[in-house]
C-alpha cells in the first residue's frame, strides 16, 4: 500500500490531497481567513453560564459566541482556573505543575453556575470549528498533541490508544510512560508510538512540555479572547496524525512549504526525509496526479463506482442519505442474491472513502441493496467497519437493521468540505448541466483575433477541458486539423481536469496567458 500527500498552494488556501494507491481518500483546505482551528488554544471570558442548558456561552472572539458544556469543563476546573489567575498576574513563575497544589474535582453531575462565573478567564480548546449559524465548541479539558503523545495537563491519568492491539505492547508502553512522566500531566498514548523506544517517546513528551511552558508564559497580561497556542498547520497536523512506513512520497508546489514538511518530517522520521519533493513542472500538480478529475467524478450527487454500480447521496439538515445502486451490473451475475453481496461489498469501500473525503459528520443511514441471507450481511457489516478503520474521526457504525439500513455515526469537528460539480448552462435557461455544452464558435472568434495581432510567429497553446480537447482533437478532418489549413499555424491543445466545461485560456511556450 502506497500513500503520497500532495499539497497545491494559492494566494489564500494551502490544498492537501491524500492518495492511497492513488485514489484520493482525503481532501482538505486551509484558508488563511479561518481563525478557529480544532487543536488551538485560547484565553477566553465567561459571558454568562445558562443553567437550563447546564452549559455557558464563552467570548472566544468569533462573532458567534462558542458553547461550553458542563461535561466538557473538564474535572480539574477548579485547578486550571487557580493556575490562570496565578499565571496571568505574573505570582506564577513554575509551570511544571510539580509543585503546584491541586484543588478537589469538581463533581460530575454538578451545576454550570457552581463552578464558574459570568467574566471570569480561563483556557479554553477548540473542539469544532464554527459551522452553519453556529459558533466554535470548547473544552476546558486542555490536551496537546505531538507525533507518539497527547499530552494533558491538570491530570495523571495514562491511557493507551484502543488501536493498539497487543496488550503485552499496552503494558509496556504504560510502563515506559509512567516512568518518564512529570507529575501533574496525563498522557494519552498513540497508535503510532507502538513499538518506539523509550528516548522517542521521551523527545515527543519534552517537546510537549516545551509547547506548555510557551504557552504558560502568554498567559502574563494577556488580553482576553486571544489566542495562546496554535495548532501546527495543516500539512504538519496531517503528517503528524497519518505518516507511517507506508508513505512513499510527499509532493509540494511551493518552496517554502517544500522547507516547511521538510524540516518537520527530518524531525519526526529522518530517514524519510528523501521522499518529500518540491515539484516544479508546467503542469498544474493536481492535474498531473489526477486529482482534479477524482475530485470532479467523487463530489456530485452521484458517485460511481466499477462494474456499473453507483451511489446517490443527499444531504438534509439533519442527516446525510446514501443510496446504493447496482446500475447496470444486474445483468452480469447469476442470481439477485450474489448481485446484491458484490454490489454492496464495492459500495461500502466507496462509503468509506466518501465519508473521509467528503469530511461527512452526524448521522449518516445508508440504504444497502437488500440481501436474503445473514452470513451476508454479518460479511458486509465487518468490511464496512474494516474499511473505516483507518478513519482518525471518531464514529460508531450498527449492525444493518430489519429493513437492510445500516446507520453511522462520525465526529463533525469541521465544516463538510463540499465542492460544486455542476454548472451553468449555457442557453440561460437558468438550469444547470452535468454535460459539455460549449460554443465552438468562441474558441474561433479568439483564435483568429490572436493570430492577426502578434500570435503568428508565436507558439499557440489552448488550454481546455478534456472533453473540448477531445472534441475539438478527435475525427477526420478534426477541428484542429481545419484550423490548421484554414490559418497555417498549428495549434497545440493541452487537456486541463481542473479547467469547467466553458473554461479555456491561450498562452504561449512561457505559458503565458494570451489576451
Amino acid at each position: 500500500m502506497n500513500r503520497e500527500l500532495v499539497v497545491r498552494s494559492n494566494s489564500n488556501a494551502v490544498d492537501f490531497a491524500l492518495l492511497k494507491d492513488g485514489k484520493l481518500i482525503e481532501l482538505h483546505k486551509e484558508e488563511d481567513t479561518n481563525n478557529f482551528n480544532v487543536g488551538d488554544i485560547m484565553i477566553a471570558k465567561i459571558r454568562k453560564p445558562v443553567t437550563g442548558l447546564n452549559a455557558a456561552f464563552v467570548n472566544v472572539g468569533y462573532e458567534k459566541d462558542a458553547f461550553l458544556h458542563y461535561h466538557d469543563l473538564g474535572p480539574q476546573l477548579a485547578s486550571m482556573l487557580k493556575f490562570v489567575k496565578a499565571a496571568s498576574t505574573g505570582k506564577l513563575k513554575d509551570f511544571s505543575l510539580k509543585n503546584f497544589p491541586f484543588e478537589k474535582d469538581i463533581d460530575k453531575n454538578g451545576s454550570i453556575k457552581d463552578v464558574i462565573k459570568a467574566n471570569q478567564s480561563l483556557l479554553v480548546q477548540i473542539v469544532k470549528e464554527p459551522i452553519s449559524t453556529k459558533g466554535p465548541r470548547i473544552s476546558s479539558e486542555l490536551s496537546i498533541a505531538g507525533r507518539y503523545l497527547v499530552m494533558v495537563p491538570f491530570s495523571d491519568r495514562v491511557s493507551v490508544s484502543q488501536k493498539i492491539g497487543s496488550k503485552e505492547e499496552k503494558d509496556r508502553l504504560k510502563r515506559l510512560i509512567k516512568s518518564i512522566k512529570p507529575k501533574g500531566f496525563g498522557v494519552i498514548i498513540r497508535t503510532v508510538a507502538e513499538g518506539k523506544k523509550v528516548a522517542e517517546l521521551d523527545k515527543d513528551l519534552q517537546n510537549l512540555l516545551d509547547k506548555w511552558t510557551a504557552m504558560c508564559k502568554k498567559l502574563y497580561k494577556a488580553p482576553t479572547p486571544s489566542k495562546v497556542l496554535v495548532e501546527m498547520n495543516r500539512a504538519s497536523s496531517i503528517l503528524r496524525d497519518v505518516f507511517n512506513d507506508s508513505f512513499t512520497g510527499i509532493h509540494v508546489d511551493d518552496e517554502t512549504l517544500y522547507n516547511q514538511i521538510k524540516d518537520y518530517v527530518l524531525e519526526i522520521e529522518p530517514e524519510k526525509e528523501s521522499i518529500v519533493k518540491l515539484y516544479s513542472s508546467p503542469v498544474p500538480i493536481f492535474e498531473k496526479f489526477g486529482i482534479d478529475r477524482q475530485i470532479k467524478t467523487s463530489f456530485g450527487r452521484t458517485a460511481s463506482m466499477s462494474k456499473g454500480a453507483y451511489l446517490i447521496i443527499e444531504h438534509t439538515e439533519a442527516l446525510h442519505v446514501i443510496d446504493v445502486n447496482s446500475g447496470n451490473r444486474s445483468n452480469k451475475a447469476k442470481n439477485q442474491e450474489d448481485t446484491a453481496f458484490e454490489v454492496n461489498l464495492l459500495a461500502a469501500t466507496e462509503i468509506a472513502r466518501q465519508l473521509r473525503l467528503r469530511d461527512m459528520g452526524g448521522i449518516i443511514v445508508v440504504d444497502f441493496i437488500d440481501m436474503v441471507k445473514s452470513d451476508h450481511r454479518r460479511k458486509l457489516f465487518d468490511h464496512l467497519r474494516n474499511e473505516m478503520k483507518d478513519d482518525r474521526a471518531k464514529h460508531k457504525i450498527l449492525p444493518p437493521s430489519k429493513f437492510g439500513l445500516i446507520q453511522i455515526t462520525r465526529q463533525r469537528v469541521r465544516p463538510e468540505m463540499k465542492i460544486k460539480t455542476t454548472e451553468a448552462n449555457p442557453s440561460g435557461n437558468g438550469q444547470e448541466i452535468e454535460a459539455p455544452i460549449v460554443l465552438i464558435e468562441k474558441i474561433n472568434v479568439d483564435l483568429e483575433r490572436l493570430l492577426k495581432g502578434a500570435g503568428k510567429d508565436k507558439s499557440i497553446t489552448l488550454n481546455t477541458h478534456p472533453f473540448i480537447a477531445a472534441y475539438l482533437t478527435k475525427g477526420f478532418p478534426s477541428i484542429r486539423s481545419k484550423w490548421f489549413l484554414e490559418h497555417k499555424k498549428w495549434i497545440k491543445i493541452q487537456p486541463r481536469d481542473a479547467y469547467t466545461y466553458l473554461e479555456y485560456c491561450f498562452k504561449d511556450k512561457e505559458g503565458q496567458t494570451l489576451n
